[in-house]
């Protein structure tokens, strides 16, 4: 071990001093050891456990360290979806050895679970979730390099799913990226999963009706739609400039806010293009309702929730009852009590917003079926008995993965 070991920690981490630094981290045998599922490294990685949170040990040199911690921050502070960057251990060895350590995502899923074990239509909603990450991170003129299923996690997200970088070693930030470097990453991206999804079918943990190759074909059209749907030129009449309204409309609709918009005009015809475009409209709007950090399509879900209880509210209202005081009453009146009357046996099986998002979805097929307006209260209670109590765990220190993951 080299003479002085360095630690640097975020505020609000533990200190790691209790690891067995001395030891290479293949060798480690302790008591903060737990088994995780992730992707195949070209470095050691492992997982430790404090309380309820695991944070992921790679095994690196100092320079990759520093230099992956940088991006990490740089890119979560831009509210990109990646793994958290906890701190950075130096000094592990005397040969310029150290690790990058991040905090597991809560509630995560690999890809190779969602496709052995879930819905086959959560296929699907695995294959937009990596394309919607791919092109954010193009949209900020990051080129991943490496992108992967394996270097990706996933999480629910009210019915469909939410990809998370967590593997930066190779990503680059550039002030412009070119048709041509996004080509190459889309490329690497093809020729990765194609790769990942035939080796797990040889090990039989993806079943074989899975096709890697029309996965990858899905993912290209699909990648094209949505880069075109967010930086295609659009051209019309000076007269029908409401089309303006009309195409931020229409990108808020697929849960991207426009930050910037180039608008020309020769007096005859206007031309517009988004310049800068961030994903989150609807994340962003709930959590300036209600302080609630949910995923993009939750928020959806539990905004239309809160303009239901506000025209319930405005029923006998002798004047409109204010879009604030709609949010409060249903977060006190409505969110709270459903996640709240979750048992605390079951609160590893889904998190609060996917949780609550079953719960409508159940409280409406009931409806139908009983042919009468059924509870919250109802649905809840009549959702975990017949359907949550039946789920596998899916919190990460609650999930059995195989002993070689």
């Amino acid at each position: 071990m080299a003479d002085e070991l360095s630690i640097l920690t975020r505020v609000g981490h533990p200190d790691f001093l209790d690891l067995p630094w001395g030891t290479p981290l293949e060798e480690w045998d302790h008591e903060r050891m737990v088994p995780m599922a992730h992707g195949v490294s070209r470095h050691i990685v492992r997982f430790v456990r404090y309380d309820e949170r695991v944070y992921a040990l790679k095994e690196t040199t100092e320079r990759p360290a520093r230099l992956e911690y940088d991006v990490l921050k740089e890119l979560r502070e831009e509210h990109l979806p990646v793994v958290e960057p906890v701190g950075i251990v130096a000094g592990v060895d005397d040969h310029d050895g150290a690790m990058l350590i991040t905090r597991y995502l809560d509630y995560s899923l690999p890809y190779w679970y969602v496709l052995g074990r879930d819905h086959p239509a959560l296929a699907e909603h695995l294959i937009d979730a990596a394309v919607v990450l791919l092109v954010r991170l193009h949209l900020e003129r990051v080129f991943w390099g490496d992108c992967s299923l394996g270097n990706i996690l996933f999480r629910r997200d009210a019915g469909a799913l939410m990809a998370y970088l967590v593997d930066a070693e190779t990503t680059e930030r550039h002030t412009t990226l070119s048709d041509g470097m996004r080509s190459y990453d889309l490329t690497i991206a093809k020729e990765n999963i194609i790769g990942g999804l035939l080796d797990l079918q040889a090990t039989g943990r993806v079943p074989e009706d899975v096709d890697p190759f029309g996965i990858t074909d899905d993912l290209e059209q699909r990648y094209h739609q949505l880069w075109d749907e967010l930086t295609r030129t659009e051209e019309f009449a000076v007269s029908e400039r409401w089309r303006i309204d009309q195409r931020i409309r229409h990108l808020n609709d697929l849960g991207f806010d426009v930050e910037e918009l180039s608008i020309s005009s020769d007096g005859r015809d206007i031309r517009i293009k988004p310049i800068l475009v961030e994903e989150g409209h609807h994340a962003r709007d709930l959590r300036r309702r209600t302080g609630l950090e949910v995923q993009e399509n939750q928020a959806r879900r539990l905004l239309a929730d809160i303009a239901n209880h506000r025209a319930w509210l405005q029923k006998d209202a002798p004047k409109p009852v204010p879009r604030a005081v709609a949010a409060a009453r249903w977060l006190a009146d409505v969110y709270e009590p459903v996640v709240e009357s979750i048992p605390e046996e079951l609160q590893a099986q889904l998190e609060d917003a996917e949780v609550f998002h079953a719960v409508l979805e159940h409280r409406y097929y009931l409806s139908l079926e009983r042919q009468e307006e059924v509870t919250h209260a109802e649905a809840t209670a009549h959702y975990v008995d017949n359907y949550l109590r039946k789920r596998p765990a899916e919190r990460q220190l609650d999930v059995e993965w195989p002993d070689e993951i």
